[in-house]
């Protein structure tokens, strides 16, 4: 097979979920839909964390970064589908492929951080009560913020600069809807182990690291929870965690679910109808499960909605 040197490697073909052209009409309004609803949902989210002064916490300035990221995160990718559908026309220069993958690596590691952040403010919260407000100031949550996309920032230029190494061959096609960075490597006609040696070191360390920070911090807070005399304050501290549970459940539910499907499927076509697991649906389905779920967040939204009815 012939080799095509990285400098003059100009476009990749990205092939999408389907060959049939009658699903890409169903295909178009449904990813069309769930992007909509993504961004209207997560912008409500972040518009009454705003508005509403009872939630200037901690716990909901970290839920604006994380709706804000499921936004980004959906926004590198489904418009990019969505044109290629409705052009009919599949191509995607390298360097936007990679600025793609660089994008969508930094927001799938930046959400496990975030998640893991969250996890630790409801323990200091549940199990610590009284020093809470000095443990969790405003200062050293920025600085968590800012540590935990630094970190992300640093892993997708890793990769990136790590597949500028590399020599790809003439037919550049990507079974999938999007540049993901495994991939992309796939195409590779030089030796990529390095590569893929780093994609799981790296995934097992910055994705594994807030898991376990996640699982420690529940299990005290089950321990402390159990403690308490009272139901009432039994529920009040459960339905707190009630929805972050949910949310990390969903993300590394899915994200497991891919990984898994990866390794015993050997069909590039469904694992990237997997993959819309982990990229679309958790970004569409977190503001739901906080405004279901969270007493605050429900009176906020309806006094933001009620606010936008007036002035419609």
């Amino acid at each position: 097979m012939d080799i095509e040197n990285k400098s003059v490697t100009s476009e990749i073909f990205l092939l999408g979920l389907t060959y049939d052209t009658e699903l890409e009409s169903l295909i178009f309004g449904l990813f069309l839909g769930m992007y909509l609803i993504t961004i209207f949902g997560n912008s409500l989210i972040m518009l009454a964390v705003y508005c509403d002064s009872h939630l200037h916490t901690p716990m909901y300035l970290f839920l604006c970064h994380l709706s804000f990221n499921d936004m980004y995160l959906v926004s590198i990718t489904v418009p990019k589908m969505l044109v290629n559908i409705q052009t009919q026309d599949q191509r995607i220069t390298y360097v936007g492929c990679l600025s793609q993958g660089f994008f969508v690596a930094v927001c799938t590691i930046f959400e496990c951080f975030l998640l893991g952040i969250m996890a630790y403010d409801r323990y200091v919260a549940i199990c610590y009560p009284l020093r809470y407000t000095v443990l969790m100031n405003p200062c050293f949550c920025i600085i968590l913020v800012l540590i935990s996309l630094f970190i992300s920032i640093v892993n997708g230029l890793l990769h990136s600069l790590m597949i500028l190494n590399l020599s790809f061959c003439n037919d550049l096609e990507i079974f999938h809807f999007f540049c993901e960075i495994a991939q992309v490597i796939k195409l590779a006609c030089s030796d990529s182990l390095i590569n893929n040696i780093l994609i799981f070191a790296t995934a097992s360390i910055f994705a594994g690291i807030p898991l376990f920070e996640i699982i420690f911090s529940y299990i005290h807070i089950v321990s402390t929870v159990l403690k308490m005399p009272s139901s009432e304050g039994k529920y009040k501290a459960f339905s707190t965690c009630g929805s972050h549970l949910s949310v990390v459940c969903l993300f590394y539910g899915t994200g497991f679910g891919v990984y898994i499907t990866s390794k015993v499927i050997d069909s590039p076509r469904e694992i990237s109808v997997a993959s819309v697991m982990y990229s679309i649906v958790p970004p569409m389905l977190n503001p739901f499960i906080y405004s279901l779920r969270n007493r605050d967040m429900k009176e906020a939204l309806k006094k933001v909605i009620a606010r936008i009815t007036l002035l419609l």
